[in-house]
């Protein structure tokens, strides 16, 4: 006779009560979205001002005289005279000659070295051959050497080739730039997966094809980012242009501006403000039309796929 006990009874588990939420101290957790307060449009407003105040300024003392503007306090206020600087200030140096000149110059510079900068950062970033180690160890290493130090011997070979005082003095030296290449480098070994590359070897693409279809648009963003940084760069760029042109040949526009305004022992810096004024115009015109790249390449190296 065999007893058939019952079944145990099952086991009943109270429900386990998460522990509270830990408040934080210092702010939305990750991924949490916040409104901007009052004293975020306060700062912002802030800083916006700092920034455009001096130009501002500057076309205020562009419209005065010089008298004027060497008084003090200084005006805050535009005058009466800025069609009369600007007249002055451009016919004073032929300022529309050096206009042109700078244009190209900054140009021709911008466009060279974003395309070799992007091929060299391409194969230092994705390519493997003997001794990129060490050839980007010396590109690096050039960036270390103040220019003051090549100007002789960079000028004893413009002087052999006979290009003093022309624009090539001033474009060929550079055509290429080392902060160029590493800047490329760094962005493609990030943003160009090596297995892209590869599949596109597969499907039979040469060189030539991968740089066009697939280097290239990915690195837009760095490109745009280096063009501006180099167009400003060689648009302001004073002490070589200096030395190997004249402000009666071929002159850029900051060779121009270095004898604007001088009179008999003195300075109209109204003039000098308002030729300041002119030489500024072109660069906001070039942020306007390249600054949705830019804001683009410096803000793709901080998102991880």
């Amino acid at each position: 006779m065999t007893v058939q006990l019952p079944a145990p009874a099952p086991a009943t588990t109270a429900p386990v009560t998460p522990p509270p939420a830990r408040r934080r101290r210092f702010g939305p957790a990750a991924g949490d979205q916040r409104k901007a307060g009052w004293l975020t449009y306060v700062l912002l407003a802030v800083a916006a001002f700092v920034s455009l105040f001096p130009l501002y300024w500057n076309v205020v003392a562009a419209s005065h005289d010089a008298t004027r503007v060497q008084q003090a306090p200084a005006p805050l206020l535009p005058g009466p005279h800025l069609m009369d600087n600007l007249s002055t200030a451009w016919n004073q140096v032929h300022m529309g000659v050096a206009l042109i000149n700078t244009t190209v110059v900054a140009s021709v510079i911008s466009i060279s070295t974003v395309l070799f900068a992007t091929l060299a950062g391409f194969a230092f970033a994705k390519l493997q051959f003997k001794g990129r180690n060490v050839l980007l160890a010396l590109v690096v290493a050039t960036m270390t050497v103040p220019p003051q130090l090549t100007v002789i011997p960079l000028y004893q070979i413009i002087t052999d080739l006979k290009w003093t005082d022309t624009l090539q003095a001033v474009i060929m030296p550079s055509l290429v730039a080392a902060f160029g290449v590493f800047f490329m480098r760094q962005f493609l070994v990030e943003a160009l997966p090596v297995e892209l590359v590869e599949a596109a070897r597969v499907d039979g693409a040469n060189s030539l094809r991968i740089i066009w279809h697939v280097v290239f648009p990915v690195a837009r963003p760095a490109m745009a980012v280096l063009g501006m940084l180099t167009f400003v760069q060689a648009w302001n760029d004073f002490f070589w242009p200096f030395i190997v042109l004249t402000d009666t040949g071929t002159p850029t526009l900051q060779v121009s501006l270095a004898g604007l305004g001088a009179g008999n022992h003195t300075v109209d810096t109204a003039v000098v403000l308002t030729g300041a004024l002119i030489s500024t115009v072109p660069l906001l015109a070039v942020f306007a039309l390249l600054g949705k790249h830019i804001v683009g390449g410096i803000t793709a190296g901080a998102v991880k796929n």
